[in-house]
């Protein structure tokens, strides 16, 4: 199927509310779509299921399961990003600001009351005025190569998108790879990213328990050292962490996983009641997982983090951003980061 089609069969489903993903996996030349025939709902139950999962945030809810009634797969050529804007980017909301300055500091005082660790803090921001979800889906497909690049709809979910730089796990013939992914720099020409210990010991408390959580399931568990990696106009601190699975055990590794402390917190419970708590809103799907499940013959799974994403909704984009906090945290450097990591969206928004 040419690109053309490919993009009319998915306008089609939208127009009928009926549920499908288009996504392409970092670096690859093939896009790829999943069509449901109807409008009927599935729920992931026990990890043994085919088709395309999308997860929350909140383990506790359910993850929409996309039955796979039609493969389909076409080449895209990599198009010249355009330039001009339908309206300007939002501007910061001093409410919401402030808000999050606020929850920054309280996130840093329940650490250095010695409650947590770390703890990971988001926010939203709405913007309106934007392109049509393909024109913006062919933007973050061109900007964004060596992301996970996704649109999915679902009429319980609604439509979201997103370009992920974050792989949850992926796993092919019982062999696991994961990566603990940390720490934000924001992009500049020529120059190098310079890491402080703020970061340094966020990617390390998330590379520890990743190795922790995964050795219960594994053998031959190694750890690659730590790079900086590019993702859009961020740089983060990356290792990637392989092994191989003691038995077929799916379902209790991915449980194991997510959240990760990446968009979560140590101690993990303790991370996610405060966020639950005081974040003021509904992630929903922000910082939850997608991908495929059990659709390549030799592979059980290929999931990424719902990280750098949007949920579309009639005229208006709710952009989802967030930063991990630790005792070395502070509030205006970590407002700033989320306006950094926002562009990642918003331009897509505007420049399509």
């Amino acid at each position: 199927m040419d690109f053309e089609n490919f993009l009319l069969k998915a306008e089609d489903h939208l127009t009928r509310k009926i549920p499908f993903v288009l996504y392409r996996k970092p670096s690859d030349p093939l896009v790829k779509g999943i069509f449901q025939r109807d409008e009927h709902s599935f729920f992931l139950s026990d990890f043994t299921e085919r088709g395309f999962v999308f997860a929350p945030f909140n383990s506790n809810k359910p993850a929409l399961l996309l039955r796979p009634d039609e493969q389909v797969s076409t080449s895209y050529q990599h198009g010249a990003n355009k330039t001009g804007q339908l309206t300007e980017p939002p501007a910061a909301d001093t409410q919401a600001q402030q808000f999050h300055l606020d929850l920054v500091a309280k996130g840093i005082a329940k650490i250095k009351a010695g409650d947590l660790e770390k703890v990971v803090l988001s926010r939203n921001i709405e913007a309106r005025g934007h392109h049509s979800p393909l024109k913006v889906f062919q933007t973050l497909l061109n900007k964004y190569i060596t992301a996970f690049c996704y649109l999915w709809y679902h009429p319980v979910s609604g439509l979201w998108m997103g370009a992920t730089p974050e792989t949850l796990v992926s796993i092919r013939k019982n062999e696991l790879t994961t990566m603990s992914l940390a720490g934000t720099y924001s992009y500049q020409d020529g120059k190098p990213p310079v890491w402080t210990t703020k970061e340094r010991k966020e990617q390390g408390l998330v590379t520890t328990y990743l190795l922790d959580k995964l050795r219960p399931f594994t053998t031959a568990l190694e750890l690659t050292e730590e790079n900086a990696v590019r993702a859009g106009q961020l740089w983060h601190l990356m290792s990637q962490i392989r092994g191989r699975l003691k038995k077929n055990e799916l379902g209790e590794v991915i449980r194991a996983l997510h959240p990760t402390p990446a968009v979560c917190g140590i101690p993990l419970e303790v991370a996610k009641d405060f966020i639950l708590e005081k974040e003021g809103y509904d992630r929903e799907f922000y910082t939850g997982y997608l991908g495929e499940l059990g659709l390549d013959g030799e592979s059980d799974c290929d999931l990424y983090v719902n990280l750098r994403c949007m949920q579309l909704v009639n005229d208006m984009a709710l952009v989802y951003v967030g930063g991990g906090i630790t005792a070395e945290s502070d509030p205006q450097s970590e407002w700033g980061e989320t306006v950094a990591k926002s562009n990642t969206m918003l331009k897509a928004l505007f420049n399509s």
